[in-house]
């Protein structure tokens, strides 16, 4: 029997960064994937300002900002122009065109650089939990004994069904076919007579092709053919115009699930295997990497035994509430896309047309709305912004001192009063001109701020914040 500490289920974003995090702290993991290796079409092309803001924090970010293509603004469905990111709460103003297949080698490269052990060709089939781990059997006949198990294997969750875990939400009121083919339509979207549209999306060497399908199958897994493909893009068009060379060929709908919970016991849950939504806004990689994210450094302090009471339980707290979010933004997009109300679309053109309501719907589409803490500070809860930074004389930003994965005490004040902390929790004196009305600030391993010291405050309220999200430390005695 292969033993581990965490078990993950499925080699997609979610559980390859997931993994990362879990190897960056020093707990064992491994990922086992159905697939022998990894697909040869490419699901999504899109990383969001709220996703490099997150990777940035643990130095992944340049890399594929260097090959992507930049975009001024965030994807959105049925909204009017285009939502700018500029003045937005981000430290990357722009959408990032690069295919998930390219972020998925990228994130697996480190996994396995860690020490990640990935198993592909190896599908998770049953489960039995105890109190003190997880038994998994893989397909192969081999068992897997790991203390924790996450399931990011997607819509269909074996390990969400098999836990027990409801799925609760709409089904699908309409289908539509995607094709990644070659063909001659010119790029964008072509407009029929029957009230749907053939969309043309440039891709390298081919293009993708998106409509609406007009009578889908009673068992919506039925395979896609290129001629169903073929005649409803010629029903539309009211003409025919050969799709030739197909790489991929499938069917989505508007389907909105959330599961109850994202944690039973010593199972969880992250990104498809949590909640399924309409495409709108590109967002399906984006919130399975901040799952990942959310997750990774609670589950390693929980493996390692040093986690306060409670810790992994606020994975469930802050990740569910932002699936609710997220599916009441993308249904929202797809209402909007589809409203014939004029009064509506006004008010959304105005909004939009607002630089601060247009500030506003980005950052909620992207989830740069994201807060964990309601009140307080401005910076409290918030993923902490990549301000510059001196430390020692050097200069470096904020992102640079989380990648290690480790939480970190912010001591903004010239004197370095909190170095008395020191014993129990890293501490970076450092000085920032972009920090006039904070003095401190206790940065969670994934970047959100747990604590904020304004001038005059001294440390109050800081060991209640470390206890709650470090842990047991050393407190420090006033001299």
């Amino acid at each position: 029997m292969l033993e581990t500490d965490v078990l993950v289920a499925g080699a997609g974003p979610a559980g390859l960064l997931l993994a990362a995090e879990l190897a960056l702290a020093g707990v064992r993991t491994t990922i086992v994937e159905r697939h022998p290796e990894r697909p040869p079409y490419c699901r999504g092309f899109n990383l969001n300002a709220r996703a490099l803001d997150l990777l940035a924090r643990r130095g992944l970010a340049d890399g594929l900002i260097a090959e992507g293509h930049r975009v001024p603004h965030a994807p959105a469905t049925g909204l009017p122009g285009p939502l700018l990111l500029d003045g937005a709460a981000t430290d990357h103003p722009f959408s990032l065109g690069i295919p998930q297949t390219r972020v998925e080698e990228v994130l697996e490269a480190r996994a396995v650089e860690l020490g990640v052990s990935l198993l592909r060709g190896h599908e998770l089939r049953s489960f039995t939990q105890d109190s003190d781990g997880v038994t998994a059997v893989i397909h192969n006949g081999l068992r897997v004994r790991a203390r924790y198990l996450v399931g990011c294997d997607g819509g269909r969750s074996t390990v969400r069904k098999q836990a027990g875990i409801g799925f609760p939400g709409v089904d699908a009121r309409w289908f539509a076919l995607l094709g990644d083919v070659e063909c001659e339509l010119p790029y964008g979207p072509s407009a029929g007579s029957d009230g749907r549209t053939v969309f043309v999306i440039p891709r390298p060497g081919y293009v993708r092709i998106v409509v609406r399908e007009d009578d889908p199958p009673a068992d919506k897994d039925t395979p896609v053919t290129l001629e169903r493909l073929q005649a409803q893009v010629d029903a539309v068009l009211g003409r025919h115009v050969e799709l030739r060379a197909p790489r991929w060929l499938s069917r989505f709908g508007d389907a909105a699930r959330l599961a109850e919970r994202y944690r039973a016991g010593r199972v969880l849950l992250a990104g498809d295997a949590a909640h399924i939504h309409p495409p709108a806004g590109a967002i399906g990689v984006n919130v399975a990497l901040d799952d990942a994210f959310n997750l990774g450094w609670k589950l390693a302090a929980t493996a390692r035994g040093t986690a306060p009471e409670g810790l992994l339980d606020t994975y469930h707290d802050e990740r569910h509430a932002a699936g609710t979010r997220i599916l009441a933004n993308t249904r929202a997009q797809v209402a909007l896309e589809e409203a014939s109300a004029e009064p509506l679309a006004d008010l959304m053109r105005r909004v939009a047309a607002h630089p601060a309501g247009n500030r506003a719907l980005a950052e909620i589409i992207t989830g740069l709305d994201a807060r964990y803490e309601p009140d307080g500070h401005s910076w409290l809860g918030r993923l902490a912004p990549d301000v510059p930074l001196t430390v020692s004389g050097a200069e470096t930003h904020l992102a640079a001192l989380l990648h290690s994965g480790r939480p970190v005490l912010l001591d903004l004040t010239p004197p370095g009063s909190f170095a008395a902390w020191s014993p129990g929790i890293e501490v970076v004196a450092a000085a920032s001109p972009s920090t006039s009305d904070i003095e401190a600030v206790l940065l969670r391993p994934d970047g959100h701020v747990a604590w904020v010291g304004t001038p005059g405050s001294g440390d109050a309220g800081l060991a209640e914040a470390v206890r709650r999200w470090i842990g047991d430390v050393p407190i420090p005695v006033p001299a």
